[in-house]
């Protein structure tokens, strides 16, 4: 036979004799079982609400180690307890064709076995929004892992006549290097003896695959494994063909070749360890590595940028593997600056001097973590953090800024990197931006800007606004000097010569003339605006101050100009302390500010003094509660000028105290305004098939009783929304996998009135209207949701953005008018009656969807924390300040690909037909077998026939 052709005749013999013995199909069948009991029983798939098949793969490694030992334990000694290894050992043939042929052999019936798990990714693909990245990575993971401990059992197997000697021998050997990078060994040790652990070790290798990162260096450890213990193996069983004791220089040349093949594959694999570079990432959305908005900010960089990492050697077991993570992900931010980002990892216990200065100018505090030694348990104090410093502008995170942790019942908790590339970029993106405002603010301004100030002549004009056009003239000379040509003064009468100007404004912009007093009939203008090619913005003129009007005119700039941190004007309902610690009266947004601030300048809004912060850049105005007219126009005339107000308001919000859940109505004041605007919500809520879990007390009837009780139940008022719901079009849902809206009212909204409307979020066609204000669940004695679906069932829009142009509220209504106004600018009458094209008002109809109690439910009910509304927020503030640059990375994150809505006939069904396929692919293969053996009988047949 030709030599080139032996592995394969030898793969074939093996694989033959497999499913002729009762050790495939057992090999199979425990494979399968195995996996899928793992997947659905210990690891709860279906409670972990997950989409994404980690848990398989988690425990791959261990099962390998037993599944691949006895795999391989009879393949040499049972060849050696036979007397048939001599007749292997006789023939004209390498021996590397026998011992490569009986690998294939074993790793095709692995690879037999993998397939037989594959509807577990298909199944949960068909029910959600499932990555392929991390499974196809997690399959080529367990390939190569398998590959390598079937190349140690053969190995083993080759040294002993005895099965179950091989079979134990080998569980140990590949039982100590699964444990040799595992948390149980590592977390003994500091981080610089943990990292060397993790680089042995294959369960820490098969993890950072498995993540959907392929790492030259991993590929590269377990096929140097493969060949190491493939090339022990030959030298084993060529030294059964050496006449015992004696010794040639063929000897010695096979002695220096093997050990010359390990050692080249040990060093290749120190220096891989060096190289970082060769990886390529095949997650959705590129998790684990830069993004071009990253690179972005990286190339605005003027002067260098420092990344130092500080990681305590001494860490908590369950943070310690993701230092190497992070540590990878800051070395490409080093390599993607070009000279211009400078990376430091340091150990503040090794350096005092550092640690003292991380404690005093960073504010960086070792966090406590209690953990166990090999002899007690312990404290330890353990730096995990990041510090971003650029000029003497700095930021740090901390670990709980860079991870995300998930618990569930009965489980170790889940803790992985969060999204570091979104956070490590907003700390970039923040420093960087102020170290700009420090300097020339129109830096940031690429097209010059026009100040047009349309002002009546001198004679028509009130003294007081006489005297503030001569304050003000002075400082806009002074700013125009240093602007470089970008910034131009322009003084317009719009009544000269035949008022065309005065007729231009008003038809565009809505520019009426104002009036020197209610009594008076003479009028005038004065209105200061700042235009470029894109857009004109109105600057406020609130109470002619001229000591406003330097903050004033620089907010107005820095909404033209890029690099500069943005004002969000944020209202919230007033909160009586009291009632909040009892979760009684308004809802609360401690979440919200937060995450505001760590993205925008933030100014907390008192709309009762009918003004808006001159330097808002957006007006946010979240669950208002009963607005007066005063505050309704500061509303409206900040839209008026060509602002953007965002708004989450409805007719109702949700009390939680004393295991009663209720509604209660909510007058916004706005109801109105919104409808003048074309945009009306209906006092009712909104219900949905397709909903979301709730920590919920709950009134369960057994008989003719009820008791109170608090249940994880499907709960109709949240609305779960994935892609057909969330507009796919729009920058600011595009990206969002799934959105979770709390009590929220249906709108119904006036098209063709001259103004865009585009819809962002859209409830499924399983939605109905209730205008109960009773929410509280009711559970049959199952345990099953009582609530029906009542009346016809429709989609419904739940939040709109509209833009165009806007006539005024106020404008015709001068009693509602003199309420409205500021007492001191009550005799000039300078409202707006219409805005500019760039107006936008954007609603969401929930005043709950944001609030603390609703996002901490939805932590009790997931496992972990949520913030997808809060991000959806985000994500409207970026669009409208038309900062988009951090749009397309905000949403990523691990567990945010959820299962949708199922009941538990449904997960049953699915659950029974991923075994029923798993079941008929081996099937599949006993048939194959069944009809190769008729095959081959009727051929001998034939044969003795002959």
């Amino acid at each position: 036979m030709a030599s080139n052709r032996v592995a394969l005749i030898v793969a074939r013999k093996e694989i033959w004799l497999f499913f002729a013995s009762p050790v495939a199909w057992l090999f199979l069948a425990a494979f399968t079982g195995t996996t899928l009991f793992v997947f659905f029983w210990v690891e709860s798939f279906f409670a972990r609400n997950i989409a994404d098949v980690r848990p398989m793969f988690e425990w791959m490694p261990l099962l390998l180690v037993f599944l691949s030992s006895a795999l391989t334990m009879r393949m040499w000694s049972e060849e050696r307890r036979s007397g048939t290894l001599e007749h292997v050992l006789t023939q004209p043939v390498s021996l590397w064709q026998f011992v490569f042929g009986k690998y294939l052999a074993c790793l095709s019936l692995l690879i037999l076995a993998l397939i037989a798990t594959l509807p577990l990714p298909l199944g949960v693909a068909l029910i959600a929004d499932l990555d392929w990245g991390p499974v196809l990575a997690g399959y080529l993971a367990t390939i190569l892992l398998g590959s390598a401990y079937i190349s140690i059992g053969l190995c083993v197997s080759a040294r002993t006549s005895n099965p179950i000697v091989s079979l134990i021998s080998s569980v140990i050997l590949c039982g100590l290097l699964y444990l040799a990078g595992s948390s149980l060994l590592t977390g003994f040790f500091d981080n610089d003896v943990a990292d060397w652990l993790r680089i042995i070790g294959t369960g820490s290798r098969f993890e950072s695959i498995t993540r959907g990162v392929l790492d030259a260096r991993d590929l590269f450890y377990y096929i140097s494994l493969s060949l190491g213990f493939l090339s022990i193996n030959v030298y084993l069983l060529e030294k059964e063909r050496w006449a015992s004791g004696s010794k040639t220089p063929r000897h010695r040349v096979w002695r220096t070749s093997i050990l010359l093949v390990l050692a080249n594959l040990l060093v290749a694999n120190l220096w891989m360890d060096k190289v970082t570079v060769l990886r390529t990432d095949i997650t959705a959305g590129k998790l684990y590595s830069l993004s071009p908005t990253s690179s972005d900010f990286l190339e605005q960089l003027k002067e260098p940028l420092l990344i130092r990492g500080y990681f305590s050697s001494k860490t908590h077991p369950l943070l310690a593997p993701l230092v190497p993570q992070i540590r990878d992900l800051l070395r490409e931010y080093e390599e993607a600056g070009n000279g211009r980002v400078r990376v430091e990892i340091i150990d503040p216990a090794d350096s005092p001097e550092m640690e003292q200065e991380a404690n005093e100018r960073y504010n960086i505090i070792a966090t406590p973590f209690q953990i166990a030694d090999r002899y007690q348990s312990a404290l330890v104090n353990s730096y995990f953090n990041v510090l971003v410093e650029y000029g003497e502008e700095f930021e740090t995170l901390g670990f709980s800024d860079l991870i995300e942790v998930r618990t569930t019942p009965n489980a170790e908790p889940e803790v992985l990197l969060g999204n570091p590339e979104f956070d490590i970029t907003r700390a970039i993106k923040d420093v960087l931006y102020s170290y700009q405002v420090s300097g020339d603010l129109f830096t940031g301004i690429d097209d010059p800007i026009e100040f047009v100030a349309y002002i009546s002549a001198d004679a028509e004009l009130p003294q007081l606004l006489l005297d503030y056009r001569l304050a003000i003239e002075g400082h806009l000379q002074e700013i125009a000097r240093n602007s470089s040509g970008k910034f131009r003064i322009r003084f317009v009468e719009p009544e000269a010569g035949d008022g065309a100007v005065a007729r231009q404004i008003m038809e565009e912009w809505g520019f009426k003339p104002m009036l020197a007093s209610l009594e008076g009939d003479r009028e005038f203008y004065f209105y200061l605006t700042l235009a470029d090619t894109r857009q004109v913005v109105q600057l406020p003129t609130d109470s002619f101050d001229p000591a406003d009007f330097p903050t004033m005119l620089e907010a107005g700039l820095k909404r033209f100009a890029s690099g500069f941190t943005k004002t969000v004007s944020l209202a919230l309902p007033p909160i009586n302390d009291t009632m909040a610690r009892h979760n009684l009266g308004a809802p609360t947004f401690t979440n919200l500010e937060r995450m505001i601030t760590r993205d925008y300048s933030i100014r907390m809004e008192d709309l009762a003094d009918g003004r808006i912060d001159p330097e808002a850049d957006i007006l946010a105005v979240i669950a208002p509660h009963q607005l007066n007219s005063r505050a309704i126009f500061a509303i409206d005339q900040y839209l008026m000028r060509g602002g953007t107000v965002v708004i989450a308001t409805s007719p109702f919000t949700a009390e939680l105290s004393g295991g009663e859940l209720r509604m209660q109505r909510w007058d916004s004041g706005l109801q109105k305004w919104l409808q003048h605007h074309g945009i009306t919500i209906d006092e009712s809520l909104v219900l949905d098939k397709r909903n979301a879990a709730f920590p919920s007390p709950v009134i369960r009837k057994v008989g003719g009783y009820e008791f109170r009780d608090v249940q994880l139940i499907d709960y109709p008022y949240f609305i779960d929304l994935r892609e057909e719901g969330l507009n796919q079009d729009h920058p600011i849902t595009q990206n969002i996998p799934q959105l979770t809206m709390a009590w929220v009212s249906p709108m119904t909204l006036q098209r063709g009135s001259g103004k865009r409307i585009t819809n962002l979020l859209r409830s499924s066609p399983g939605t109905w209207r209730s205008t109960s204000t009773d929410v509280m669940p009711k559970v049959d004695a199952d345990g099953d949701s009582l609530f029906t679906s009542s009346g016809p069932t429709n989609s419904e829009e739940l939040a709109v953005i509209a833009q165009g142009k806007f006539t005024s509220f106020f404008a015709g209504k001068p009693t509602l008018l003199e309420d409205a106004q500021p007492r001191e600018t009550r005799g000039i009458n300078k409202l707006l009656e219409q805005s500019p094209g760039s107006a936008r008002l954007i609603v969401f109809a929930s005043n709950d969807f944001m609030d603390d109690q609703m996002l901490n439910a939805i932590v009790t009910a997931s496992g972990t924390q949520y913030l997808g509304p809060l991000e959806l927020l985000m994500n409207t503030l970026d669009w409208a300040l038309q900062d988009k640059s951090l749009l397309s990375i905000r949403s990523r994150a691990h567990f945010n690909r959820t299962l949708p809505p199922m009941d538990k006939r449904a997960q049953a069904v699915i659950e029974s037909m991923i075994y029923g396929i798993s079941l008929l692919w081996l099937g599949l293969l006993a048939a194959v077998y069944w009809l190769r053996k008729l095959a081959r009988r009727r051929h001998y047949r034939k044969s003795l026939a002959l």
